[in-house]
């Protein structure tokens, strides 16, 4: 894909209408697998160039195991993991000009050195190389000019679909709430002064795990729409993915950490796991950037939390399922069993640790996660929406899990658990 500038559209109608042609044909080509090829560069293209949204969506396609149909899963990797590392970028002119604009002062005199060629972008911004007067190398991520016009556009367009659920889903389903809490999170993502924020958190949360590097942020030169980080390096997980077996238990057991830690430690998840956040270390450290979506936990939820690992980690099946029925809000019935079932298949890792965890076994993930539609309109009418705080969890986990599987190693996660559980010192993490 081109990495070349580009307009970022931003109007309602031309939005829709680019996502309709992608939609309309990405589906007849995958009837022809001689054409699917075809579709997944046309696909990537587009998405990548109305970045937001739009990009995110395939962003989570090019990693996610079971979100393409499997014969045509090799065109469509290759194409979106293109999307995932670099879409279009902004013209260096306009993002000089949003920099100055937040910074108030010259590029000269914020940066000794300012690289205009970006070295990433992806949905919302770009991030350049650059230097500090006091010789520190930076990344500076800059908004996309006109991303927050596109990402309201997207939203309001996303709201026509919400009002037609609405209409004709069950009103259990409660949609309206769903999506104002989605609509929340995606413009959370729109001011940088709050990721400042949340990366500094998650650097306090691991403080003193050398094998989790958080970039320092500069805020001096951060604002709304700029965020200077401490620039780190790293390879990427294709690279990470062919090292040897026990490096590759090393980085599964350091991710595990990382997301584990940051949830039942310090109560926060970082909903936005894809490859292109990560940056593996031939130390077996790996750099975690990128902190945009950020979901808290409430303090009520948190302890529940802690106590459904705990009971994963005992093999405890039957708190474990008092533990799911108390987050989830569910009133029995097959609705119920089958959420439940869900919950617990993604703990076998450590249920039944030393766990592997595959490709195969995230794709039986997501299919579970597509059956629970069915539930909607269940002859017992058990259906209940998914309660507040955790729309984004599936996100995290089939995005996390998806990077555990390509790294596939075998990894004893109840010890890696149990010990910064241990560590720690909460009563609820510990039997």
């Amino acid at each position: 894909m081109s990495s070349e500038t580009s307009k970022l559209p931003v109007g309602r109608l031309s939005r829709f209408s680019s996502l309709a042609r992608v939609g309309l044909r990405t589906g007849a080509s995958l009837l022809l697998a001689r054409e699917a090829e075809f579709a997944a560069k046309h696909a990537a293209e587009v998405l990548g160039r109305l970045r937001g949204l739009a990009a995110k969506v395939g962003q989570m396609a090019s990693y996610i195991d079971g979100f393409i149909p499997e014969a045509h899963r090799e065109h469509f990797e290759v194409a979106l993991r293109g999307l995932r590392a670099s879409a279009p970028r902004s013209a260096p002119e306009a993002v000089i000009r949003v920099i100055e604009d937040e910074l108030d002062a010259p590029i000269g005199e914020l940066y000794s050195e300012f690289e205009v060629e970006p070295f990433a972008s992806a949905s919302i911004g770009q991030v350049h190389r650059a230097r500090l007067n006091d010789g520190r190398a930076v990344a500076v991520k800059v908004q996309h000019p006109g991303i927050e016009r596109a990402i309201e556009a997207d939203l309001d367009n996303g709201a026509v679909f919400e009002r037609l659920v609405s209409v004709f889903g069950p009103r259990a389903l409660d949609s309206k709430r769903l999506y104002a809490e989605l609509s929340q999170r995606i413009r959370e993502e729109l001011d940088y002064r709050l990721e400042a924020e949340r990366q500094a958190q998650f650097a306090r949360i691991h403080s003193g795990d050398e094998s989790i590097r958080i970039p320092a942020v500069i805020p001096e030169r951060s604002a709304r729409r700029v965020l200077t980080s401490e620039l780190m390096h790293g390879h990427t997980l294709e690279w990470a993915a062919e090292q040897s077996a026990a490096l590759r238990a090393q980085f599964a057991a350091v991710l595990w950490r990382y997301v584990y830690r940051g949830n039942l430690v310090g109560g926060v998840f970082n909903a936005d796991p894809h490859p292109g956040n990560y940056l593996f270390g031939e130390d077996g450290s790996i750099a975690f950037l990128d902190y945009g979506c950020v979901q808290p936990i409430g303090s009520d939820r948190l302890r529940d939390a802690r106590k459904l690992h705990l009971a994963a980690r005992l093999g405890d099946e039957q708190s474990f399922r008092q533990r799911c029925v108390k987050i989830l809000g569910t009133r029995g019935g097959s609705y119920e069993a089958a959420a439940v079932a869900h919950s617990r298949m993604s703990m076998e890792p450590l249920f039944s640790s030393p766990f592997r965890i595959t490709r195969e076994f995230v794709s039986d993930m997501l299919k579970n996660v597509l059956a629970l539609k069915s539930e909607l309109f269940s002859a017992d009418k058990s259906f209940t929406s998914i309660p507040e705080g955790l729309l984004f969890m599936n996100r995290l986990h089939f995005g996390f899990y998806s990077v555990l599987a390509r790294l596939d190693a075998c990894v004893d996660y109840r010890a890696v658990e149990e010990q910064f559980c241990r560590a720690a010192a909460i009563p609820e993490l510990v039997a």
